[in-house]
């Protein structure tokens, strides 16, 4: 791998997704541990607004298209919504103006599930932006 190639090859993808998924089990425990603490509404929208607004419109847009590529806003919005960095500034911003709750532990969950569940990694503009099926 150089800086300007980036390949997994099927063993560091391997060993990516172990570690999304050590880290979806981390918070999977937490979360459960703290159920009765969970606020329910912002749980699931956190979790829900990552797809709403990072993955359906292009997955729409994919198939409205046919084959033909799509636009590049199409997978910014894909990454941005599914960026680590992203939510760390949501989750800065949400604990400085309301303070820590468990439902933010929606957010690595739905990351963390995504990389380790189904080794989904942001979408480079080069590739379809849905495989083919």
């Amino acid at each position: 791998m150089t800086a300007a190639v980036h390949v997994d090859t099927r063993a560091t993808s391997a060993v990516l997704r172990l570690e999304h998924g050590i880290a979806l089990a981390v918070c999977v425990a937490l979360f459960v541990l703290h159920l009765g603490e969970v606020r329910w509404l912002p749980a699931v929208v956190l979790f829900a607004v990552i797809d709403v607004v990072g993955y359906l419109p292009g997955l729409v847009a994919h198939h409205r298209a046919g084959g033909e590529r799509i636009a590049k806003a199409y997978y910014v919005l894909y990454n941005v919504m599914h960026s680590f960095v992203t939510h760390a500034v949501v989750v800065a911003v949400w604990v400085l103006v309301a303070g820590w709750e468990w439902a933010l532990l929606a957010i690595p969950i739905h990351l963390c599930g995504d990389r380790a569940l189904f080794g989904s990694t942001l979408k480079p503009f080069a590739e379809p932006f849905e495989a083919a099926s």
